[in-house]
């Protein structure tokens, strides 16, 4: 055999072994080899140093120095050395005796990393949030959506308005498979505390997670129209939502009422969430109870609005200058965007599959989390095993997740820059055991992590399978549950 070749073939086989030490998601940009091959030797003594380094650009950036002074993380910001260990969890992960002198760097390319969790459908106490919140941490993600209000339960204490939580928080039965007409009448609710609200704060900031909170208005209210009738456009009798889907029952828009409620609620949201952003909802609010309302009507006259789109469009505003005075931004459903809203509002962008105007386009800032993929309440594996469990339907299988591309080439440099994020949801209509949290998001948030961190020209879906490992031994050791279907042999 030519001396070259094997010099060259054993080149290639040191330089792999190396690089697989390194092999963690969301993959370094970039990994640089002491020339000489020279390793670390690893024991409980190795020094591990944190260092704060201004010349790293990105404040979210980190890098790993591996040396024979052992082992330096680096960041602008201590957020920057945070997200480093997290990458050191997986290096060490295999309780290596040796690693290769090198130097690992990385930046997320999207400010806004997000994962959203629904505590509504079903509840879930704050030690099952802080353990999702570790999950986010985990895979380098900086945001968790909580959605803490819908027509199934109201899930947050508003002490100007009690009844939101001892009403609104709970539905005395539920709908058997998908709005079958059946009901199992088993009580189910249950609701945050404020001081719960402010552990669960506290709790995300330390490992760098900002909370921002959902408040759907003005539908998906039927839980706060329970509560208080007299916030509805019939007065109901209201019941918390037994069923699935959209209901009819939204808030009165020609109510005053209706604005000093949303008012006090926002005042208590900011006083609970330090985040600069407050979402709003915003989506599926059917306008019949409106049009048949003579004080929305009334309140259109007025306003010289020429239909109940623009009246939810003058909600919004009322709240985004609210949530103004506070030095808040409004986020809210891409639905939001057609109600003549500002472009200071941050457009959660779902709709991709009913063919929506993209936001971007429109000149709003915008977070994806587009239905058809990242949606991860749907089923993950092939349709000949849905029969396993009960979902909501829609299939995104991990390699979906992996390709999705947030910023296509289709947008100009200047829409592309509107793309401020991506986000995965988990709504939870038919997910009532924090098991089966963990199963529907793993391993799908590391795909998703990979979308949020890295380039697209970087990414290739067979490297993240072989990295996918060292990710899952860490799952183990948590005792994390996941979806084995992808890491299964399919022959």
């Amino acid at each position: 055999m030519n001396r070259l070749f094997v010099s060259f073939f054993l080149l290639f086989a040191v330089t792999f072994s190396m690089k697989a030490q390194y092999d963690i998601i969301p993959m370094p940009q970039k990994i640089t080899f002491d020339k000489k091959g020279r390793t670390l030797n690893v024991d409980p003594a190795t020094a591990i140093v944190d260092k704060l380094n201004a010349d790293i650009v990105n404040p979210e950036g980190w890098r790993i120095t591996v040396d024979k002074k052992g082992i330096t993380v680096e960041g602008s910001t201590e957020a920057g050395i945070f997200y480093g260990h997290q990458a050191l969890r997986q290096v060490m992960v295999a309780e290596p005796t040796t690693l290769p002198y090198a130097v690992i760097e990385s930046s997320p390319r999207f400010a806004y990393r997000g994962m959203h969790l629904d505590v509504c459908r079903h509840f879930f106490p704050k030690e099952v949030v802080k353990r999702y919140i570790d999950m986010l941490a985990m895979h380098g993600m900086n945001t968790m959506h909580w959605h803490l209000s819908d027509d199934q339960g109201w899930r947050i204490e508003i002490k100007k308005w009690p009844k939101l939580t001892e009403v609104g928080a709970w539905r005395q039965r539920t709908t058997i498979g998908r709005n079958m007409g059946l009901y199992d009448y088993t009580p189910h609710g249950g609701f945050y505390t404020q001081d719960d609200i402010r552990e669960v704060v506290e709790y995300a900031e330390k490992q760098h997670i900002t909370i921002i909170p959902e408040i759907d208005m003005p539908g998906h209210m039927v839980a706060a129209v329970t509560a208080y009738p007299e916030l509805g456009c019939t007065g109901g009798p209201y019941e918390v939502w037994p069923d699935w889907g959209v209901s009819d029952d939204i808030l009165c828009g020609g109510n005053p009422k209706v604005y000093q409620f949303l008012t006090d609620v926002i005042d208590e949201l900011t006083e609970l969430f330090p985040a600069t952003i407050i979402h709003l909802g915003g989506d599926e609010a059917p306008k019949v109870r409106w049009k048949a309302c003579p004080r929305c009507q009334q309140k259109m006259r007025d306003l010289g609005l020429k239909n109940e789109d623009q009246l939810q469009g003058y909600m919004v505003r009322e709240m985004e200058k609210v949530l103004a005075t506070k030095g808040r931004r409004v986020m809210g459903w891409d639905e939001i965007m057609f109600c003549d809203v500002p472009k200071t509002a941050i457009i959660m962008n779902w709709r991709d599959w009913q063919g929506v105007e993209d936001p971007a386009k429109m000149g709003f800032d915008v977070v994806r989390t587009p239905n058809s993929t990242l949606y991860f309440d749907h089923y993950q594996i092939p349709s000949s095993e849905w029969t396993n469990t009960l979902l909501i339907g829609g299939f995104s299988p991990l390699e979906k997740v992996y390709n999705y591309e947030p910023a296509p080439e289709s947008l100009t440099d200047e829409e592309r820059a509107h793309v401020i994020g991506v986000q995965a949801n988990v709504w939870t209509e038919y997910i009532g055991a924090a098991d089966l949290i963990e199963y529907q998001v793993l391993p799908r948030m590391a795909a998703l992590a990979e979308v949020q961190w890295s380039n697209p020209e970087q990414k290739d879906y067979g490297d993240f399978l072989k990295r996918l490992p060292r990710l899952i031994t860490l799952y183990n050791q948590l005792g994390w549950k996941y979806c084995h279907y992808e890491l299964e042999d399919k022959k």
